[in-house]
């Protein structure tokens, strides 16, 4: 099925984008490893738990969970080669929050949860669940909650399939949402285009205005 090849890319670019996190951090053998886990299941686990499908289809199964340790030994031993290319983790996490984003839509509407505010919770759970437990892991402001049109992408992508399904197939609609998502994060990227972020006067202005 298409949604199997979706997970296996998102897993994969997770696991990536994971184990090289670990590595900027400078974490050992394991912390890398588990980083790489962390941010491939994280999302899926946390989607499942939301529709209440127990246990997580993550564990049921320990094809994904090697997937990604797999991944994350291949990257900790040639992380000098990815590194070269530009923006290797964002590109990575753009993979996967494409991959994923269709795979949390597509589930929501499988579980016939059809209202667009389900779809795109669902999607952006599965898209950037993984993420934020892998940034909070590493004291980092999580994606989604940064200025960065991230979290933005993901539920355009998840609005996009709702609106596709009623033009095209449903594989149609599943590749429409997986490259909506991920060309927009990656345009953001391009173009430095962000979301707008609240200014707050400098503290040494705020003290002035208590004088």
């Amino acid at each position: 099925m298409l949604i199997e090849v979706f997970e296996i890319i998102g897993t994969i670019a997770f696991a990536i984008s994971g184990a090289l996190v670990g590595i900027n951090k400078e974490l050992d053998y394991l912390g890398v490893v588990t980083l790489a886990v962390t941010t491939a299941l994280g999302g899926g686990v946390v989607r499942d738990v939301l529709i209440g499908q127990t246990p997580p289809t993550a564990f049921s199964s320990s094809s994904f969970i090697i997937m990604s340790i797999v991944s994350a030994i291949i990257v900790f031993h040639f992380h000098d080669k990815l590194l070269k290319f530009r923006y290797p983790i964002q590109l990575s996490d753009a993979l996967g929050l494409g991959a994923f984003t269709t795979i949390g839509a597509s589930i929501a509407i499988a579980n016939d949860l059809t209202s667009p505010f389900v779809v795109a919770l669902l999607a952006l759970s599965t898209g950037a669940g993984g993420g934020i437990i892998r940034d909070v892991f590493v004291k980092e402001i999580p994606f989604v909650f940064r200025k960065e049109i991230y979290g933005s992408a993901s539920i355009l992508g998840s609005l996009i399939y709702l609106l596709s399904l009623n033009l095209f197939t449903e594989n149609s609609a599943m590749y429409i949402c997986f490259t909506v998502t991920f060309l927009v994060r990656v345009a953001s990227m391009k173009y430095n285009i962000n979301l707008m972020v609240a200014k707050r006067e400098s503290a040494s202005a705020s003290v002035k205005e208590t004088l």
